[in-house]
């Protein structure tokens, strides 16, 4: 059963993927780079992730065929979308709420490699109302 504990700690194992990137790599590199290292990494510690694959949009029943992709989706459950940028900005909040509802996912994290520490201003973790449809799982 999927509790809101597992997927916190889940969540965890991402971000602390992240901090080990950004120390072995540092800031300055493109986000394929960093979205790239990051998959391996998360595939050595034993998580099921795929990346880059399409965001389903529908609109009025219509399934429109676009090029809206996201970067990283790990155990089915957390859509991890990176930057490399000055800072994280309202429309990349927006874009990571974006695809959780479209990709009916409970927790996105937004990660920017383009800091100098991944833990105090290089992520951001969201949730929506699916995650508290999970129990907490003490």
């Amino acid at each position: 059963m999927i509790t809101q504990k597992y997927v916190n700690e889940l969540t965890h194992t991402i971000i602390g993927a992240a901090i080990e990137v950004h120390k072995e790599l540092g800031p300055g590199l493109l986000e394929s780079i960093y979205e790239r290292c990051m998959g391996h990494l998360l595939l050595e510690k034993g998580l099921h992730l795929v990346s880059q694959q399409r965001v389903p949009l529908y609109f009025r029943g219509l399934y429109l065929d676009c090029e809206l992709r996201f970067d990283l989706l790990v155990e089915s459950m957390i859509v991890v979308e990176i930057k490399a940028v000055d800072g994280i900005l309202p429309v990349h909040e927006a874009q990571l709420l974006t695809y959780m509802k479209l990709m009916e996912k409970p927790k996105g994290i937004l990660i920017n490699f383009n800091c100098t520490n991944i833990f105090k201003e290089g992520q951001k973790t969201m949730v929506n109302e699916l995650f508290s449809q999970f129990p907490p799982g003490f």
